[in-house]
């Protein structure tokens, strides 16, 4: 890491929700909402774009567990907002707490944890 990520970085991401992002897109007997692995998707870019900044150039965060709660459907049209905040750092975790929410409500929360690690080129190999 170049340097201390800061308690309280922050990442946003945002999306319209669209046909291919519903349950419908996935089996047509379900109605047409946004999905759940379609919100963590987007709640874990935020949480990659709060804390990328602050790694060297050869490093990336990746995901390494997710809790979260999808409390409130949203349709086609919709706009999806999803922050990150970095709550807290173990020596090696990072645990941001995740929301999402649409023009009208939250419509997800709970947290994503994530770790450092280093870029492989592709003539290196892993031990």
């Amino acid at each position: 890491m170049a340097g201390i990520i800061p308690l309280g970085a922050r990442g946003e991401a945002s999306e319209t929700v669209e046909f291919k992002h519903t349950l419908t897109a996935h089996h047509l007997e379900l109605p047409p909402v946004y999905s759940t692995p379609d919100m963590i998707r987007l709640m874990e870019t935020a949480a990659f774009r709060a804390l990328q900044p602050y790694c060297e150039a050869d490093e990336i965060t990746v995901g390494t567990s997710i809790n979260i709660q999808h409390r409130a459907a949203s349709g086609i049209g919709s706009q999806v907002k999803a922050e990150a905040v970095l709550e807290s750092f173990d020596g090696r975790f990072y645990t941001l707490r995740v929301t999402a929410r649409d023009e009208m409500q939250e419509i997800g929360r709970g947290t994503c944890r994530r770790q450092c690690s280093e870029v492989l080129g592709e003539d290196e190999e892993r031990e």
